[in-house]
């Protein structure tokens, strides 16, 4: 739904998501809630950039700040500990508000915790990154890291709802706005080839009108999510890239060169278009254009043979999977995804030859 000048709303089945100029509408939610305390989680970095902002808009009211360490190292139980201690220790009970500002790792972690302290209390997602807007803000999914295993302890629980301010793009590095643009390109190629053609003539990510891309990105993942909220079978199309990606994001974890969740999902839609080619009969021509253009937009190093094993292992352990099968998400043509395609180990082992 178009509200005035520059604003979209976007009803899901309980809550809303209000992209640009979502102030307003945030502090009627936080008045209409009427609840006890109001907590806000922040990393070190929204506390600089974007707690002033929040702050600003919502004058008067009382808000109880909790921070902790950026950066998805930091996305485990440990820090779950620290967030529910000081809530414990501001005495925080079942009818406050927990407000995440952040990007994914606050919203996935912060609405963990919310879900989980004395069985549940309300939270609020206020996405601050590019990655975390278009894609952490649907679905309800929330989580943490377990070891090497991305999300692997987590549940479902939706938000009171989302405000998107695309004004805290300005605050993010090139690397951070190249690693959330990953997802919208995901959108695009599992359920809309227009907008797939749109997308490739994109070239300076600091020239885009963010609000025009994220509505439509928003969604298509708004209509997968609601036609199966609980992942079991058309949801599945989402994870586009993302069983190649998240090994490949797991392992790097614990390198001295760590990757961005964006920038190992381009690595995992590379190979998985691979597979697409390889297995559905995907275009060339098309698996070449989606090569091409992030090749060019993410500038990927060839993956070392040494780690592939350790990236099956990984690939073995997806929340995907059904027993010992390990099953992708692939996509013919672009536009439609095609969920439980099984692949055996030496197929993925050319897909990972195709990087870079």
């Amino acid at each position: 739904m178009e509200d005035q000048a520059g604003t979209t709303t976007i009803q899901l089945h309980d809550y809303a998501i209000q992209v640009g100029q979502p102030w307003q509408a945030l502090k009627r939610l936080i008045a209409a809630g009427a609840y006890s305390q109001v907590l806000a989680l922040v990393d070190e970095h929204t506390a600089q950039y974007c707690l002033p902002l929040l702050h600003e808009h919502l004058t008067g009211q009382a808000l109880q700040v909790i921070l902790i360490p950026a950066g998805e190292q930091h996305k485990h139980i440990g820090t779950c500990t620290h967030i529910w201690q000081q809530m414990m220790d501001a005495g925080t009970d079942r009818r406050a508000l927990l407000l995440n500002l952040g990007g994914g790792v606050i919203g996935d972690m912060g609405g963990f915790c919310a879900a989980t302290f004395k069985r549940g209390l309300d939270f609020i997602q206020v996405p601050t990154t590019l990655l975390s807007q278009v894609d952490a803000s649907v679905g309800g999914k929330l989580g943490i890291d377990f070891g090497a295993l991305k999300n692997g302890i987590g549940v479902f629980q939706n938000p009171r709802g989302v405000f998107i301010e695309p004004a805290f793009l300005q605050t993010l590095p090139d690397r951070e706005l190249r690693s959330g643009f990953a997802e919208v390109i995901k959108h695009a190629l599992i359920a809309d080839a227009t907008q797939w053609d749109a997308l490739k003539k994109v070239t300076n990510l600091r020239e885009v009108d963010w609000p025009s891309l994220l509505a439509p990105s928003l969604r298509i993942k708004q209509a997968i999510v609601e036609a199966d909220p609980h992942e079991r079978g058309l949801r599945k199309a989402l994870n586009f890239g993302h069983t190649i990606g998240h090994a490949v994001e797991g392992t790097a974890l614990h390198t001295s060169n760590p990757l961005l969740h964006g920038e190992a999902i381009a690595v995992g839609m590379i190979a998985e278009a691979y597979l697409s080619f390889k297995l559905l009969g995907l275009p060339q021509s098309q698996y070449q254009a989606i090569k091409d253009y992030l090749t060019q937009l993410y500038e990927p190093q060839a993956l070392k043979a040494s780690d592939y094993k350790a990236y099956v292992q990984l690939m073995k352990q997806d929340k995907k999977n059904e027993g010992s099968r390990i099953l992708f998400s692939l996509i013919n043509p672009i536009g439609q995804a095609v969920i439980n395609v099984e692949v055996e180990e030496p197929v993925i082992v050319e897909a990972l030859n195709e990087v870079a």
